[in-house]
């Protein structure tokens, strides 16, 4: 039976919808290590057993307050329901039963000037700080039995979460359909942009914890974040995935030839699964765009140029082709939702994969994600185009890795 908000449960979620959300940096991120305590775990846990009721509480009451009466869409509502029903599974998760020496050792480590906001019980309430470092004893049998249990618990949200970005894809061509209207309107944009960044964050912390707390120690890596991602074998690896998409859908025997400039060694702190989603994106527009600009039965394309540079702030990488460009009137259009230059297609509304794995080819929703997950660790996507030639973007990434999210 399809969940169904409460009067009572939409209380408590316009009452934590009142509290602030709490950014995390990739730096915070890292200083777990590789073998974290579980002591260490399970002040980590109690960080997200606060903060994703009051994240996902900013979600629900904004998709409840949508305009021009987007928020009666079906599918809008079925992800609002999913969100109320991870919010309530969320506030009532049993707190832990910890003997007094091991709260008393939690308390040691907890900042109190940074209380922890409303659902943690005084016994056990430890702090509204992301990281803290806890020393490795011998941990009672309840600490690991909690950090397993709320790891399943999150592991199942995500997974309820998995069609989030197809489903509110599908409300919005419902709203354009109910309207009779081809375009979105800027605070429909403004909206979409917030939700799927905070959706972002959500996932990255629920990923991470999981990782954490279930994948084996590998060099490198600090759950899903590699401390020594190299770009350039990370760039090889979306070319060839995305020159082999581009031979099956076109139907080609050589899909455009890419060639990287790039030192072989350069490496940083980042999530390769997102540079790689990015990287795939961008690589994938510049494909399509030469192979319908000169068809396909010509021997040979353009080849399509990635250089990247290494800066203080900032490693750049810039894709350059020379698939005809974009008119300079459409520059703007490609940064919103649901704009494709792409063959338009259908959306399966019980399709149910992340967005990762989404049919996005032909939403136009490639760019403004990419540019999200640019973003969402302090850098940056940018587009520039020359009608009548070509297009560079711009993908800026920040090294410094201390930025927090950006969170609204």
């Amino acid at each position: 039976m399809a969940y169904k908000i409460t009067p009572q449960m939409y209380e408590k979620i316009k009452h934590f919808a009142r509290f602030p959300q709490t950014g995390v940096s990739l730096r915070q991120m890292v200083m777990f290590g590789q073998n974290p305590s579980q002591g260490t775990l399970l002040k980590a846990t109690q960080f997200l057993a606060d903060e994703l009721p009051i994240r996902i509480a900013h979600r629900v009451k904004e998709l409840d307050n949508l305009p021009h009466n987007l928020s009666e869409m079906p599918s809008i509502v079925r992800v609002k329901n999913w969100y109320a029903q991870s919010f309530e599974e969320l506030i009532n998760f049993p707190k832990p039963e910890l003997p007094q020496s091991i709260r008393e050792r939690l308390f040691a480590t907890s900042n109190p000037s940074n209380p922890s906001t409303t659902i943690m019980s005084t016994a056990t309430k430890l702090g509204h700080g992301y990281y803290s470092h806890v020393d490795d004893i011998d941990w009672p049998p309840e600490v690991r039995y909690y950090n397993e249990k709320f790891t399943k618990l999150i592991e199942a949200i995500k997974r309820r979460h998995d069609p989030v970005v197809t489903t509110v894809a599908q409300g919005i061509l419902e709203y354009k359909q109910h309207k009779k209207s081809t375009m979105i309107d800027t605070d429909i944009q403004s909206f979409l942009d917030r939700f799927y960044m905070s959706r972002i964050g959500i996932r990255i912390l629920i990923g991470q914890h999981v990782a954490l707390n279930r994948l084996p120690s590998r060099p490198d890596y600090v759950g899903i974040i590699c401390t020594k991602t190299n770009i350039a074998k990370t760039v090889q690896e979306a070319v060839d995935n995305a020159r082999f998409i581009c031979e099956e859908y076109y139907g080609l025997f050589r899909a455009p030839e890419i060639q990287l400039y790039c030192p072989e060694e350069l490496s940083f702190t980042y999530v390769p699964t997102h540079l790689n989603h990015m990287l795939f994106e961008l690589l994938k527009n510049s494909l399509r765009a030469l192979v319908e600009l000169f068809g396909d039965d010509v021997d040979e394309y353009p080849t399509i140029k990635v250089i990247v540079a290494e800066g203080k702030e900032d490693i750049t990488i810039k894709i350059l082709d020379e698939g005809g460009g974009i008119p300079r009137s459409n520059i703007p259009l490609v940064w919103t939702y649901m704009y494709t230059t792409a063959e338009a297609q259908t959306l399966d509304p019980n399709f149910s994969q992340s967005d990762f794995k989404a049919p996005m080819a032909g939403f136009g929703y490639g760019l403004p994600l990419s540019r999200l997950y640019a973003r969402y660790f302090g850098g940056d996507l940018k587009l520039i185009s020359m009608e009548g030639f070509g297009t560079d973007v711009y993908l800026h990434l920040n090294r410094i890795s201390n930025s927090d999210e950006p969170l609204h």
